[in-house]
């Protein structure tokens, strides 16, 4: 392999690698073909070797960069570089930075190692090897303009107001409690001044002026041009700028976004021209320290008439009457061309860009021109790791740091608790800590400027905001946590010994009555943690929507003891009413109410009110079904008058039960139900129906009974009425049918004319052989036996009739009195169910009705 320059356009080269042979290069996951003839890379990948000690070196192609005649970078490793072995790994994003002096950069980097394996350290380093390393976090040349990035996997190193002298490879080394890594051979940072290079060349009164830098910017910077210390509006960002060169202008140029590095002004002819430069474009200083400003400066015309040093951002306003700076500035001018502005016991409020000026008769130096930026640093102390946490005690290792870093190496002074230490004097500080040790920092010949000392939280307080004095459900409520300490602390919420929050405050914006309880909070830094007391957070609030119940749940029983329970979340607690179907019942602080032998009129919809001092809440309706077996059942019968053979006859049976009854219909002296459901009705009542009847009344809880005893009037029957089947004229040998009808008729019998004795019995009567002479007989016996049939039924009907009043007369005679009536309806036992022998079981409705039929009778 070897390196060729190639020449390029504005005089630029670019050195690029050229590998001569094909062959192929294997890496972790990738394979790099070179190609068969002259690959061309841009990149250069590494191989590296795990040495014995655990450091990775890198082997491979030396890159070189040739500068142009420009100035300009020539070659730029750009793509990302990673180096791995075994899981371990470090990825640079470029190997190669150009950066502008006085700017900030970062130099972009990750790494990786097995999940198993814990981090112990992370360093950045451009001095030492890899057994003696100087972190940049301790160099006191970097110190205060270094940070490394938090993330856990990023390595990004970033630098701020980039010196010169911070041109350098930089390496990244991480340790892990398995092995050490460092990524080889790092990453080149190259920091540019940028310089104005006039070429007069091509016409006498016109040039062209180029903004150089030492190596080539990334991502095609901007520029601004500079024309006697006035910002140039017309020129249109290039690196270059053409125009008519009078030899009294000076020219300077900074790239857009880093205007504090711009480039010293020069001259376009000659070296008299009118131009101001500064010695130090950036410079950091303590507070209560003296500092010097200074700037050469040449005036094209001999006499100068007045020269001044102002602040940027306060107007031209001289420095010397400006009352801020009363009795703390000079200006000293030891020699011709020299100005230095002075300033003593420096405050952070000095910290400003400062400019100078000169005036002639007919020429003043521009204002917009960049001047020197001042920075007033105090020492901060911060805890840079933590190495073990005690039960009372933290050990931690803490570093005196600032905002910028003063020119030179630095030495320290640490003090704990107000004594100083006097084997420490370096930028690191290793001690064990108690939460109330106080630990600060200065510079050496700075003590009386010492840092904001450091701490562990002194107390944790708790503090509740709230509209009002109760804390209502739904109002907002903020609890904020404060502590006193440096660094400042974390907070962490905690209701009723469990964590809910790590905000230092705690908000309810609309607070809920299961927001009630113990609350306190901790604060907590890298030295230590205080806890606050406990408070109680009481949200009050109305009932919520009252639970009833009733116990039992079911199956409520006639005579049984019965609670009614009422409750509901309210605070303070709730006063409770009980209501039946809008009626008051009880009132009080407990919600039960007892009822101890429960009754059927108890039945209804109940619901309870519970109410506070914040309002009511009413609950839902409980309805209470009382169950209790039937009461003794009412029985009638209709017609309630007269009975008459043939007609309809009801029964009906009815009684008070919970649930509702089932009805069983029986007849004395039968086994088996004669229907069933509360009525019974007998269609076609004749003389077999006459007889005791009794209803069974039953449901879950048990059943009653009560006799219904039917006495029927016979009427006497209709006339008896014969008639002949035949299909036309009655001729000898044929069939003919006589039929007889009397209702109620049982028994029939037939009789010829002339003779006594009986034909047949039955209704109907069959003549199968018809003779012609008996053709008129036939006819007249018809006749004749509608008589006698009349007769034989007219009288067991009257001796039947006569037989029942008979009996009737007697019945009466032992079981009345004799002014008493006599009930049709008489209440009996059924076997299986409670014996009933009330007499005021009959109704009067149903008295009324026996004593119809008994007249009847």
């Amino acid at each position: 392999m070897h390196v060729k320059h190639v020449q390029r356009k504005e005089d630029s080269q670019i050195s690029l690698l050229h590998f001569p042979t094909t062959e192929s290069t294997v890496f972790r996951d990738s394979i790099f073909n070179t190609g068969r003839n002259c690959g061309w890379f841009t990149t250069c990948y590494m191989l590296c070797d795990l040495p014995a000690d655990g450091i990775y070196e890198t082997r491979g192609a030396a890159m070189s960069s040739t500068a142009a005649a420009t100035g300009l970078v020539l070659f730029l490793l750009s793509l990302p570089v990673v180096q791995s072995q075994n899981d371990y790994g470090v990825t640079y994003t470029s190997t190669q930075i150009c950066a502008v002096k006085g700017s900030t950069v970062d130099i972009g980097c990750s790494f990786k190692y097995p999940s198993r394996a814990n981090v112990l350290k992370r360093v950045w380093f451009t001095k030492g090897n890899n057994y003696n390393l100087e972190d940049l976090k301790t160099d006191p040349v970097y110190a205060g303009r270094v940070s490394y990035s938090p993330q856990r996997k990023s390595c990004t190193l970033t630098i701020r107001d980039l010196r010169e002298s911070d041109s350098a490879m930089y390496k990244f080394r991480f340790e892990t409690d398995q092995k050490h890594f460092t990524g080889l051979p790092g990453v080149t940072l190259n920091v540019t001044a940028l310089q104005v290079h006039v070429d007069t060349s091509s016409y006498p009164d016109w040039g062209t002026l180029t903004c150089q830098s030492s190596c080539r910017l990334h991502d095609r910077p901007s520029y601004i041009w500079y024309k006697n210390g006035q910002k140039i509006s017309t020129q249109s960002g290039q690196y270059w700028y053409s125009d008519y060169l009078n030899p009294s202008d000076s020219y300077s140029c900074a790239v857009r976004g880093h205007e504090a590095s711009t480039s010293p002004s020069v001259c376009v002819r000659g070296v008299s021209c009118n131009r101001v430069n500064y010695s130090n474009r950036s410079i950091c200083a303590f507070k209560g320290s003296s500092v010097d400003i200074s700037s050469t400066y040449n005036s094209y015309e001999s006499l100068i008439q007045s020269t001044s040093w102002f602040r940027f951002g306060r107007g031209s306003e001289d420095l010397r009457e400006d009352s801020r700076y009363a009795g703390r500035v000079e200006v000293i001018e030891t020699e011709r061309g020299r100005s230095t502005l002075r300033i003593r016991d420096l405050t952070e409020s000095d910290s400003a860009q400062y400019h100078f000026k000169f005036n002639t008769q007919s020429f003043e130096w521009g204002s917009s021109l960049p001047g020197t930026t001042l920075t007033v640093t105090v020492p901060q102390v911060k805890v840079s790791r933590i190495i073990s946490v005690h039960e009372s005690q933290t050990e931690a290792e803490l570093k005196c740091e600032s905002s910028c870093s003063p020119a030179g190496r630095l030495s320290f002074v640490w003090f704990k608790n107000g004594q100083k230490n006097t084997t420490q004097q370096t930028s690191t500080y290793t001690d064990y800590f108690y939460p109330g040790d106080n630990i600060s920092c200065a510079f050496t010949g700075y003590e009386y400027y010492r840092s904001p000392p450091v701490y562990a939280p002194k107390f944790a307080s708790v503090l509740v905001l709230n509209n009002s004095p109760e804390i209502m459900e739904g109002s907002s409520v903020n609890l904020t946590c404060s502590s006193d300490a440096n660094p400042a602390a974390n907070y962490t919420w905690y209701k009723d010994k469990k964590l809910i929050s790590t905000e230092q405050q705690l908000i309810f914006s609309s607070i809920q009555s299961s927001d009630s309880g113990e609350y306190h909070c901790t604060a907590k830094n890298e030295l230590g943690q205080r806890p606050s007391e406990v408070i109680f957070i009481n949200v009050k609030y109305a009932p919520k929507l009252p639970s009833v119940s009733v116990s039992p749940s079911a199956g409520i029983v006639e005579g049984s003891s019965v609670n009614l329970t009422c409750s509901s979340d309210a605070n303070p607690a709730a006063n409770y009413t009980w209501y039946k179907e809008n009626k008051s019942l009880f009132h009080g602080p407990v919600g039960m109410y007892h009822l101890s032998s429960i009754s059927s009129e108890d039945s209804g919809k109940y619901s309870c009110k519970a109410e506070n001092l914040y309002g009511p809440a009413q609950s839902v309706t409980l309805y209470i079904d009382v169950e209790y077996p039937p009461k003794l059942p009412s029985v009638s019968v209709s017609p309630s008058a007269e009975i008459v053979e043939g007609s309809s006859v009801t029964l009906t049976c009815s009684s008070d039960a919970n649930p509702a009854a089932n009805y069983t219909w029986y007849k004395e002296d039968e086994d088996s139900a004669k229907a069933s459901g509360h009525n019974f009705t007998i269609t076609d009542f004749r003389p077999e129906h006459i007889g005791s009847y009794y209803c069974v009344a039953q449901n879950t809880r048990g059943c009653r009974n009560s006799t219904l005893q039917l006495i029927v009037t016979a009427n006497a029957p209709n006339l008896t009425s014969v008639s002949v089947s035949l299909s036309g004229e009655i001729v000898e040998g044929s069939s003919v049918t006589y039929s007889s009808n009397a209702i109620p008729i049982d028994n029939y019998t037939w009789y010829k004319e002339d003779e006594d004795s009986e034909k047949t019995s039955g209704q109907n009567f069959t003549i199968t052989d018809v003779q012609h002479e008996k053709k008129f007989i036939i006819e007249s016996v018809m006749i004749l036996n509608i008589v006698r049939l009349t007769l034989v039924v007219l009288m067991p009907i009257a001796l039947f009739v006569l037989g029942l009043w008979m009996r009737k007369k007697t019945h009466v005679a032992l079981e009345t009195g004799p002014n008493e009536s006599v009930n049709v309806i008489k209440v009996n036992t059924h076997a299986d169910c409670e014996n009933v022998s009330d007499s005021q079981g009959v109704t009067a409705a149903q008295s009324d009705d026996t004593e119809e039929q008994e007249e009847l009778l």
